[in-house]
This record gives structure tokens, sequence and C-alpha cells, in this order.
């Protein structure tokens, strides 16, 4: 495997010795780097952590807010004995299907004693700072022990795989995209069991890595996984001797960690794919634009917003900005290093994620050239028609570092054989090259901005009297577009269920699946209010609709919290409901009276 092969002309004494003197001094080096990444990826979120009462990522749009309520209802679920796997406090009584939403239930359950002392929000800072920093190491780990001798190359590496600007795109708002140090492990296991050591036990182990990762994040792992049958089929065709070898352990281990992950996942993934409130397929295509990869992300030294959003969906999806210093270093690397398998494996793979994440068609700078690209080779096929396309470019993080990891390794070695008086030199010249690639697309802190604040009904208990065993209708409804309901229910200790929400959950008789709850006609129409601000003459078949969803909902009270066109809303829910009052900071309709406990 790749260990092997770029040590192969290194005397077998030599070797033992070098690796001796790595195991001795490798843990002390590993602290300082594990440090280091830990405290980089502090800086990025140190404005979140200044104020984790009122800080919120402001580029994530609602995901903070969704993401919180996973962490919130996911300890909830723990603390009262109750299947994580589904939630009814939001979208009541339907609920919501947390297998089939990205509720990262591996570390939620974990991490409940944290939720529960401290609050969601600093459980959610915890699995963003972590998780960048925890698969910046584990990254470098592997290459460490499987790639490359040196620490420095190593290390480069691991910080690329841990904050290249894709990566730090989606620390603003999806943690299942940052939480990736499985993905290492995983990879490392599969590396044994290539080597032949312990089929069964490294298979075992594989299985528990995948199950977990699972519950971490299953597009990431389709991903790596996708990568890897890319990466190991191109490193087998140019070892067949080594892959004929290898195939009866590798396919041992693989079918005894299927055996223990699914197993581990079964009634899970049942849940996921067939249990309550579960989605057929999630259609949301989107492909990169070619020009974006030689591009600057926004939240890198040499970007800037304007820039990054017209070629991205978003900032939270900028999956392909690399930097045009970066892609024609990668270039000359993949020119260089053609003669190692690992290299010429890593550039492939990278080539092929590029390509799939282009998407349908494949557009450059805003023109829709007419070519189709690959993705249309796999896009009906079950899973991937459910995922976003130009995430395939995220695959193409750890290609690069570890061409950047090999060449890096090969200079700092090749300088040891020159001129003594040019081994600085060559080691300045090297880190002069990266610093001008790496630089402009190191990281900067993400923005953040206050928190609206929390209506007083909610935060002081306001509430209780006017909720039984039904749920709390906030106007505007709580949706992808504004979801501070979510928490405002945290802060409120989950005491009562929500209408309606921000999930992803079925929509139609084809269950396509949505961001948001099936809209029915009163929140639309209350929607529509509080966009424009006018406000509709209400008819006697509007009244009765709102009635019938406020039984659909098991609404116990109807709640306006300060809003832009508050005094509209307040119009169109007296036309509907009959007059509320004022309750602190809010108004309140007292609904428990209009449905008797046979609608309930």
């Amino acid at each position: 495997m790749p260990v092997a092969e770029t040590r192969q002309r290194t005397h077998p004494q030599l070797l033992v010795r070098r690796i001796s003197i790595r195991l001795r001094g490798g843990r002390a080096a590993d602290w300082w780097i594990g440090a280091l990444f830990l405290g980089l990826a502090w800086w990025l979120y140190k404005d979140l952590w200044a104020d984790l009462d009122r800080a919120y990522l402001v580029n994530g749009g609602q995901d903070q807010n969704m993401w919180e309520w996973f962490f919130d209802a996911t300890a909830d679920a723990v603390r009262n004995f109750r299947d994580p796997l589904v939630s009814d406090l939001q979208n009541h009584p339907l609920g919501v299907n947390m297998m089939a939403n990205t509720a990262m239930l591996g570390l939620g359950i974990p991490l409940t004693p944290v939720t529960l002392l401290f609050g969601p929000t600093t459980t959610w800072a915890l699995v963003l700072t972590g998780g960048l920093a925890g698969s910046a190491f584990a990254w470098y780990r592997l290459l460490a022990r499987r790639l490359v001798r040196g620490t420095p190359a190593a290390a480069m590496g691991g910080a690329l795989c841990g904050f290249a600007p894709p990566i730090v795109s989606h620390a603003n708002a999806h943690p299942n995209f940052v939480v990736l140090f499985v993905i290492p492990p995983i990879i490392e296991m599969l590396i044994r069991l290539w080597q032949n050591e312990r089929p069964i036990r490294n298979g075992v182990v594989l299985g528990l890595l995948i199950a977990f990762q699972i519950f971490i994040g299953e597009e990431p792992l389709l991903f790596a996984a996708v990568g890897l049958v890319v990466f190991g089929t191109v490193y087998a065709l140019n070892s067949p001797d080594a892959a004929r070898a290898a195939a009866r352990p590798l396919g041992t281990g693989l079918l005894i960690g299927a055996a223990v992950s699914l197993t581990l996942v079964a009634y899970p993934l049942w849940v996921q794919f067939f249990g309550p409130q579960h989605y057929s397929t999630l259609d949301h295509e989107s492909g990169n634009d070619l020009a974006a990869f030689t591009a600057y992300a926004s939240d890198s030294l040499g970007g800037n917003r304007a820039g990054a959003a017209a070629l991205s969906e978003g900032t939270t999806e900028e999956n392909a900005f690399f930097g045009w210093p970066l892609v024609i270093l990668t270039l000359l690397l993949v020119a260089w290093l053609r003669r190692l398998a690992v290299a010429r494996a890593a550039a492939i793979t990278a080539a092929v994620a590029a390509l799939l994440s282009l998407g349908l068609n494949v557009v450059v700078d805003h023109d829709d050239t007419g070519l189709p690209g690959p993705w249309r080779l796999l896009n009906e096929l079950p899973l991937f028609e459910s995922i976003l396309e130009s995430r395939f470019a995220l695959v193409c993080v750890p290609a690069v570092a570890v061409l950047l990891a090999l060449a890096t390794d090969r200079v700092l070695d090749s300088a040891r054989s020159v001129a003594k008086g040019r081994v600085v030199l060559v080691r300045l010249i090297w880190v002069e090259v990266l610093t001008l690639v790496l630089l402009p697309i190191a990281p900067t802190p993400l923005d953040v901005q206050d928190r609206r604040p929390v209506p007083e009904f909610f935060a002081d208990g306001g509430w209780r009297p006017y909720v039984d065993d039904g749920s709390v209708v906030v106007v505007p409804l709580p949706s992808v577009g504004d979801a501070a309901a979510l928490h405002w229910q945290s802060v409120a200790d989950l005491g009562f269920p929500l209408a309606e929400g921000y999930f992803v959950g079925p929509w139609g008789p084809d269950r396509i699946g949505v961001y948001g709850a099936d809209y029915s006609p009163t929140s639309a129409l209350l929607g529509r209010v509080a966009s424009k601000g006018t406000v509709p003459e209400i008819t006697e078949e509007q009244r009765r609709e709102a009635r019938a969803d406020l039984a659909r909902w098991r609404a116990d009270v109807v709640v306006l919290p300060e809003h832009r066109h508050g005094a509209e809303l307040a119009a169109t829910l007296t036309a509907l409901l009959g007059p509320g009052r004022q309750v602190a900071d809010v108004q309140v309709w007292d609904v428990r009276h209009l449905d008797g406990p046979a609608a309930r």
C-alpha cells in the first residue's frame, strides 16, 4: 500500500531506526499539532464562544436553530427514556424522523450531559470546534502512519483536510460535513485489510466505525465510499500482484464489516426509510460552476463574499473553491509524482470527484455549455438522487492533501542529499511556494450576529397557563425562512411541542422530501401576510380551514411575537379566531375551546 511504496528504496536498518525515533518523538509532536489544530478551530469560532447566549452564525441561515434543536431534542429523549430516532416536539403531532434528518445521533446521544448542563448552543459550538480540529488531526495521523515520513508533511496535509475552504464553508452551518474524524480510521482499517493484518478483528472494527459514521453523517460516508472505490480501483490496477494477494483478506474484512455495521444500524435505517415521516427522495440538484475551482471562498484571506456568491449556491455550499494557485500547483504535482501509484490514484480520484460535482450540465462562469456532466450516470440511482452533487468536490480535499504531503515529504527528503549549504535554501523555496499557494485560502473567523431576543412569554414561563398537552402555534409558523421558534422552545426547556417547523419531511402523495412541513392553508395564509404586510379579506371557508388546522396541530395556543407586520398579522388572526390578548411581550389566542377531546 502507499507506505510501502514511498519507502521501498530505504535501507531496512535505516528505516527501523527512523521508525523508532519517530515513535519516541511522535507523541510530543502529536500533542503540539493537536493543540495547533484546536487553537485554529477555536479561532474560527472565537466570536461564537465569546457569547454563547446570543451569538449566532449569521451565514448559516436558520441552520443553527435547527441543529441546536436536534441536539436538544436528542438529549430530552435520552433524559426521558424515549426513542431518539423520532420526535414530535416540532411538526406536532406528526413529528420528525430524526434518522431521516441530519440529527447526528452519534454525537448528540453521548453529548447529552453537555446539552442538559450547558444548553444546546454549547453542544453546537463544541461539535463544530472539535469536529474541525479532530478531523484535521485524524487525517494527520493517517498521513503520518501510512504515507509520509516527515511530521511537517503530514501536519500540512492534515491541516488542509481539516481547514480547506470547502470544509470551512460548511463550518458555518453543517457539522455533518465538519465532523469527519471517523473517515481516516475507516481508511486505516481498509489499509490493514489490504496488508492482510488480522482480517477478522479489523473487519469488526471497520464495521463499528462505519456504523458510528452512519450516526454522524451518511452523506459524507457515501462520498468517502465513492472516492475510496475510485482510489482503490486505480491503485489496484497499478499494483496487480498486490491486489491479487489482498483480495481474500480485504474481501473477508469487508464482509465482516458489512455484517457488523448492518446488525447495528438495521433498525435505525428501517426507521429512516420506512418509519414515521420518512420520505422517498430529496430533490435538489446543484452542480458546481467550473470557474469556482479557481476562485477564492468567502471565508478565506483571498476571497470576498460577493465574488464567491456569484459562483455558488450560498456561503455554506462553496464546495469547489480551491483558488487558482492551488489548482496550478496540484496539476504540476500530478506531473511530477506521476510515477507513484498512490499519486496517480489520488489525482484520478480528485478528477472524477470534480467532474461529478459539475452536475447534469457543465457550466463555466455562469455559461451553460450544453455539455452533459458525468453526474447523469448517477443521478437516478438510489441514495445518489437525494444528494447535492456539488458536494462531491469535497472528495478533492483529501486527494489534493495527499499530493501536497507526498511532494513536501519528497522535497524535505531530497534536501538532505544536496550540499549542506543548500539544504536551508531548498526548504525555504518550498516553504515560500506553499505560502503563496495556501495563504490566500487560509480561513478567517466566521461571522456572527446577535440572536433575536427570546420573547419573555417563553423565557419567563408565561406560556405555562396556556398549554395543557397540545402544541404552540407561533405566528408566522416556524419554517426554513425563520426557525427562531425552535430556539425559544429550547429556552423553555422543551416544555411544549410546536406546530410545523424546520426539518426534512415528506410532501404530497409521492412523499417527496422537502424542507419544512407540508404547508396547511392557514400557515400559507399567515406566511403571505408576514411577507407582504397586507390583510386579506377573510372568508368563512378560511375560518373553517383555520379551525381544522388547529385541530390537526392539536393546538392549545396561538402566539404572535413582535413582527415587522405584527399589526397585519394580529388583524388576520382576529378575523380568523376572534380577539386575542396581550400577555407579556406577545399576543395570545387561547384556542383550547375551539376543538374538543374528540378532535384531539
